[in-house]
């Protein structure tokens, strides 16, 4: 027998998922109001002015300023309160609170690669504590791939060269589906992991024991292979950029969270992207008062590597 049993919507698990399904379905159902006003009032046209009534035709109204205004100001308050409405779930949806954790996610054919903030990874399984806001800073070793989980509401596409940020917050306990909602290759299919959400006591339990999670297709290795300091020494950033905050070849590590004036005269965030940027095309952005001397890092740094790296120069600057 056919298992018929067959959800038309996933649980609702985050705190974000509840403000989109009332959105999405305030949104159909005025659609279908106002398309059934519509058609009703078709019909009773039809049927008033069918060509065998006797209804009056020969003084038709060429204007009505009261009609007119109506149908024209009571569309613009609908459309206006929807944009109001869809504008600040989407701003609540792309500012993570300050209080976020943190964690990096690779995309890679075919697997999600987790780092967690103490270095632990995970392949295709992602921990976390329930009541306590994630922020995700993404990127792609390979093609634009997409984070999926259908019980939180939320889905970003995953940029190869690139970081892009979301956040979530989950309410309940348990498994979640994670997907890549963005075709990437001929295994784009078996792209599939989880998202397990524990009580608080629980994760932290989780992190203390190193536990690894398994993939669906390999095992993430447990904790970092190489620090962030001794990465940092062994890639030569040593050489010209000081850790103890004094000035050196290059710009001071010291300004997490601040932003940097560059030669043309603009500024830009020191931030994650600004640093992996600054690794991998070091001549896009330059710092106002210093040379155009620092080496690319194209092909000599993983992800990961690069992920180390930021963390290290965050931790400089107190975990900033």
């Amino acid at each position: 027998m056919f298992d018929l049993d067959i959800p038309f919507f996933p649980e609702q698990a985050s705190t974000i998922a509840v403000l989109t399904d009332v959105f999405t379905f305030g949104v159909i159902g005025l659609g279908l109001i106002i398309g059934i006003i519509v058609v009703i009032l078709m019909i009773s046209f039809v049927v008033r002015y069918n060509h065998d009534t006797t209804a009056d035709r020969t003084n038709p109204v060429d204007e009505h300023t009261t009609l007119e205004l109506t149908w024209s100001f009571i569309p613009l308050v609908l459309v206006l309160s929807i944009f109001v409405w869809s504008a600040n779930i989407y701003y609540n949806l792309y500012n993570p609170p300050s209080n976020a954790i943190n964690m990096y996610v690779i995309g890679k054919q075919w697997m999600w690669k987790i780092q967690h903030p103490d270095g632990q990874r995970e392949v295709n399984t992602l921990h976390m504590p329930v009541n306590q806001p994630i922020k995700l800073t993404m990127t792609s070793e390979d093609v634009i791939h997409s984070f999926y989980v259908p019980a939180f509401r939320i889905k970003q596409d995953v940029l190869p060269g690139r970081f892009t940020v979301m956040w979530f917050e989950a309410t309940q306990t348990g498994e979640h589906l994670l997907l890549c909602a963005e075709f990437c290759g001929t295994e784009h299919s078996f792209m599939v992991g989880k998202v397990i959400v524990m009580e608080p006591d629980e994760y932290e339990k989780w992190l203390r024991e190193g536990q690894t999670a398994l993939g669906a297709n390999a095992a993430a290795p447990a904790g970092q292979t190489i620090s962030g300091d001794a990465l940092f020494t062994q890639k030569g950033c040593v050489t010209c950029h000081k850790i103890d905050g004094t000035q050196g070849l290059g710009p001071n590590l010291k300004a997490v969270g601040t932003q940097v004036e560059l030669d043309t005269g603009d500024k830009v965030d020191y931030n994650e992207e600004y640093m992996r940027e600054s690794m991998i095309n070091p001549q896009a952005k330059i710092a106002k008062g210093f040379s155009n001397i620092m080496p690319t890092y194209q092909g000599q740094l993983s992800e990961e590597e690069i992920i180390l790296l930021i963390e290290y120069v965050k931790l400089l600057n107190g975990g900033k």
